[in-house]
């Protein structure tokens, strides 16, 4: 208790530090910054100021976010601007001279007006409201020329838009992955950000832990028509949580809106494996006040199949296990997810989201299982496994946004969010035709919980070319697995509790953390920099029998991400980041899984917390052969691997995690896109990287270097009359699980035919996945001290799919959003 209270102490005074640091650091820079902005906003001798506001011509609202460029009499660009989200705008700094100003915005006719400042008495000039006139719906004989890009890139990301891409209507989030570059699905359809299963994932730029607990369910019953676009940061700012050892994958929902409504509804059916399902989003606004929700629905049936799995052991007791039955298994997920806001006034803003998701799952397994020495049988019997399971989760967050009359480009917000996620499983195990082998009938169960309450503050401003952002965040973490082992009394005829294999386990986690960051836009390059600092206290508690495990760390995380944009719109980016993994309560919590007898799999308590050091350069052109291309090193120690180990005396293998490995990667990716023709465009999307890894398992050195791949080739056709073909081909190499193991690859393909029944309203599409192959074979080896085991499942890998995409509203605009809200994405899975 007393190394407790020191440890506490010492945080407590830690933390402090970086408190008062940071607070100082920021009040420090919102006075100076607001003295400088005011400076820099005063007009210089002989200077003018040209202030309006933009507006729709028919329905005389304000249109936000439209371009204003100044060109000077030889018609070069001399300045430009944007109007804030209530159609005002502000031209500073003018020399009296002739100009001519043009007002740009998405689905109006462009104007242009000419002002002679040099006729003008007074210093500042207000144009009044200058109206804009909406583009007739329909055009005639019009000839587009230019296409909207698929991919393109800025200093710390990818963004893949998925509206520009025909197939997203026929096709689930899940499905689109393996198109967007570092992005690659495994065998199991677990998904890789540059071959690295730790990452974060944000909606529309939010934390989404209600979503990152089944994440693969949610994204395959997922419509891809109803997501705007997903973008991949490989370089995460300052701004951002240190987790995520990879980076973040941001799925952007939410439409732009003036007053009215829009949204898209999906409804699809699978078969033989999978089944029906519904999602679509909508987002409307009524004066200061918007709303935008997304949500879906959908029924897993994964039909049975076989699995086969055997050991050998070739020690001081030789022996083979063979294993073999049949699977099957259902799911049924939701999820729902709304954001809102309100315009108190020009300076006020409140905004809000509620992400909720549910799910239920049922699997019954049947298993013979033989343990022979040469030819004798040593030990068998048969199982029947039936497993239920449930998942829940929801996330709230509110966030106030304050601005400042002198300096609107100066923001200061403050947010709240509370998380909650609970998972339910449990198994019930009937044994029988048993051959020296005492194991009476049993049941497990698992109870976990988790939730989290965050608060953050953040502040952000612009001098000159530089906007300056800072921040303090707070995060208090609690999770809970109260798991139970109960074997059947014979006697009795009753289950009872086995205190030697149950426990309950607390797990509590909090984060103090500051950051710092600068963005500095010059004329043809963009510098993204900054450092996080991040104080965390960790401690477990297992309650049965009263041990306890504490962590304390401090880390200093910096990051840099460069973009030059050269000629013919190409660019070439540099960019250096570290990042954190701290383990979540998946990988600590010491639940052992004995649905499987003679393999068990557990978390481990113990674990701490990964530094990933990451280097990347990129290449962009999208030009009509659009080409992102990118190269990759990092390097971690400690790493917290799964490692395997078998012990001869109980013939039980045991799975769990342990930081005792290093690693380091040197990949690159590729990603192309050519349109062949005015209806044939080509796509390419491959991923590479060689691994070396190292670490000690059972008191050996363990190597495990392998050279992993993954291919994606995409063929669009545009057809007459609303019509278009797909095809794409797609190929993953084995990778490693774990430190001593590996799964095999495999190769897919797939064809997708959709019509437009009412252009840009209705569509109708069908997708067939590996018509040419029914099953897919998952197989897994592993290997350690004086032991070899494979294991191979089948899964359906044969699948059609219809979907029915239906679009309705009329919108034009923006849903007014915090520029600042909290992102946690801090903790990995």
């Amino acid at each position: 208790m007393i190394r407790y209270v020191q440890k506490l102490e010492i945080f407590t005074n830690s933390a402090m530090r970086i408190i008062k640091l940071a607070i100082g650091t920021m009040l420090l820079l919102i006075i100076l910054t607001v003295q400088t902005g005011v400076l820099f906003a005063q007009n210089a001798p002989g200077e003018y100021r040209i202030k309006g506001v933009i507006a729709d011509s028919a329905s005389r609202s304000d249109l936000p976010f439209t371009t204003i460029r100044i060109k000077d009499k030889k018609g070069e660009v001399v300045k430009a601007v944007a109007s804030d989200k209530d159609g005002k705008f502000t031209i500073p700094a003018m020399e009296p001279l002739n100009y001519q100003i043009s007002f740009l915005a998405v689905g109006y006719s462009p104007k242009t007006i000419s002002l002679d400042l040099a006729q003008k008495d007074l210093k500042e000039i207000d144009l009044g409201i200058i109206y804009l006139t909406e583009l007739p719906k329909t055009l005639k004989n019009v000839v587009i020329t230019g296409e909207r890009p698929i991919i393109s890139q800025r200093a710390d990301r990818i963004i893949y838009d998925l509206k520009a891409d025909p197939e997203s209507k026929v096709s689930s989030v899940l499905d689109m992955l393996p198109k967007i570059p570092y992005l690659t699905l495994d065998g199991q359809n677990n998904i890789l950000l540059k071959g690295n299963s730790s990452f974060k994932i944000l909606i529309n730029g939010k934390p989404a832990a209600s979503v990152e607990g089944n994440l693969t369910a949610i994204l395959k019953s997922m419509p891809a028509a109803t997501i705007e676009k997903i973008e991949v940061i490989t370089i995460p700012p300052s701004k951002y949580d240190g987790e995520g050892l990879a980076g973040i994958i941001n799925i952007i929902v939410g439409k732009k809106t003036l007053d009215g409504y829009s949204g898209s509804l999906n409804l699809n059916e699978s078969f033989p494996a999978g089944g029906p399902g519904l999602g679509g989003s909508i987002t409307t606004k009524s004066g200061n006040f918007a709303i935008s929700a997304f949500g879906g629905a959908s029924l897993n049936d994964n039909q049975q199949t076989s699995y086969e799995g055997n050991r050998i052991s070739y020690g001081s007791t030789m022996s083979k296990l063979l294993q073999k039955g049949l699977q099957e298994s259902d799911q049924k997920t939701g999820y729902f997810g709304t954001e809102l806001s309100y315009s108190i006034d020009s300076l006020n803003l409140v905004s809000g989201q509620f992400n909720l998701n549910g799910g239920k799952s049922s699997s019954l397994r049947s298993q013979a299982s033989e343990l022979s020495h040469g030819s004798q049988l040593l030990q068998g019997y048969d199982l029947l496994n039936h497993n239920e399971g449930k998942n829940y989760g929801f996330d709230a967050a509110i966030n106030y946004q304050v601005g400042f009359k002198k300096a609107k480009d100066q923001l200061l917000t403050f947010s709240y969010q509370y998380s909650n996620n609970g998972t339910d499983r449990n198994g019930d195990i009937d044994l029988s035709n048993l051959i020296n082998y005492d194991q009476p009938d049993y049941r497990q169960g698992d109870h976990q919980k988790f939730n989290e309450n965050t608060f953050q503050m953040d502040f952000t401003t612009t001098v000159k070319k530089v906007n300056i952002e800072a921040g303090l965040k707070g995060i208090l973490r609690s999770s809970s697995s109260n798991f139970d082992y109960s074997s059947f009394n014979a006697n009795n005829g009753q289950f009872e509790s086995d205190s030697e294999f149950s426990n309950r386990y607390t797990n509590t986690q909090n984060v103090i953390s500051a950051y710092n960051s600068y963005r500095i836009t010059l004329k043809s390059c963009n510098i993204i920099a900054g450092v996080r600092v991040e104080q965390t206290v960790i401690r477990g508690d297992f309650i049965s029998n009263a041990t306890v495990a504490n962590q304390n760390y401090f880390n200093v995380l910096p990051s840099i991400a460069i973009n030059k944009n050269l000629k013919d719109q190409s660019s070439l980016g540099f960019g250096f980041s570290q990042r954190i993994r701290r383990p979540s309560i998946k990988r600590l919590n010491p639940y052992v899984d004995r649905s499987n007898p003679l393999f068990e799999s557990s978390g481990n308590p113990n674990l701490r917390p990964v530094l990933l050091n990451d280097i990347q350069v990129n290449y962009g052109n999208n030009k009509k052969l659009s080409i992102n291309a990118g190269l990759n090193y990092s390097f971690m120690n400690n790493l917290d691997l799964q490692v395997v180990n078998f012990n001869p005396i109980t013939q039980i293998t045991r799975t769990t995690y342990d930081n005792s490995g290093e690693s380091s990667s040197l990949g690159g990716n590729l990603s192309i896109s050519y349109p062949i023709s005015k209806a044939y465009r080509v796509g390419l999307n491959g991923n590479a990287m060689y691994l070396w890894l190292e670490g000690n398992s059972d008191g050996i050195v363990v190597k495990n270097d392998i050279f992993m791949y993954s291919l994606s080739f995409s063929n669009s056709f545009d057809l007459n009359q609303g019509w278009r073909l797909n095809a794409a081909l797609n190929g993953l190499s084995k990778s490693p699980t774990g430190l001593q193991g590996t799964t095999n690859g495999y190769i897919s393909n797939s064809f997708s035919v959709s019509k437009q029944l009412i252009a840009e309203k209705l569509s109708l599409g069908a997708r067939i996945n590996n018509p040419f192959v029914k099953y897919r074979n998952n197989n897994a080896t592993s290997f350690g001290k004086e032991f070899n085991q494979y294991y191979t499942s089948r899964d359906y890998f044969q699948n059609f799919t219809f979907n029915l995409n239906y679009n309705f509203g009329r919108l034009k605009g923006g849903v007014n959003k915090t520029r600042r809200n909290i992102t946690n994405n801090d903790i990995a899975n």
